[in-house]
């Protein structure tokens, strides 16, 4: 089976940290499967936790647990070093912050919920999946 090489979007991990309901929560207790490889880059863990600690009462985390929830990430997860930017591509410059790990990451997929902030990157041999069509991809969901 194709151990896909992802990079999450922001707004899928918002959503995990919101609810243990949803698909993104499910993505997230996959992280270290062996189903998917996650890439990260420091500007995008820097997003990460900016915008975690900023919505912290949104959700029934602590700061602590966010910084561990980002630990996590940063040990299970495969960091890339940005040596080029696409810049601009996109139109948000932290989308194009997302698709220069992707490029540098050899990456398949970038999981967002913002799909059509991403037109275009099929340039670059990426495709752009929800969470939930992602699991279905990778055969865990029905």
């Amino acid at each position: 089976m194709k151990k896909y090489r992802v990079v999450i979007d922001t707004n899928v991990l918002i959503a995990a940290l919101r609810s243990n309901k949803g698909a993104s929560f499910r993505l997230l207790t996959l992280i270290d499967s062996t189903k998917f490889e996650l890439h990260l880059s420091v500007p995008l863990i820097l997003e990460y936790e900016a915008v975690a600690k900023r919505l912290l009462s949104d959700t029934a985390l602590s700061e602590q647990d966010i910084d561990d929830i980002l630990d996590y990430l940063c040990k299970v997860g495969r960091r890339q070093d940005i040596f080029f930017l696409w810049r601009p591509f996109l139109k948000d410059p932290n989308d194009d912050m997302v698709l220069e790990l992707a490029v540098t990451g050899n990456c398949d997929v970038i999981i967002s919920y913002n799909k059509k902030d991403f037109a275009g990157v099929d340039q670059f041999g990426l495709r752009v999946l929800s969470a939930k069509e992602f699991l279905k991809e990778i055969g865990e969901l029905p």
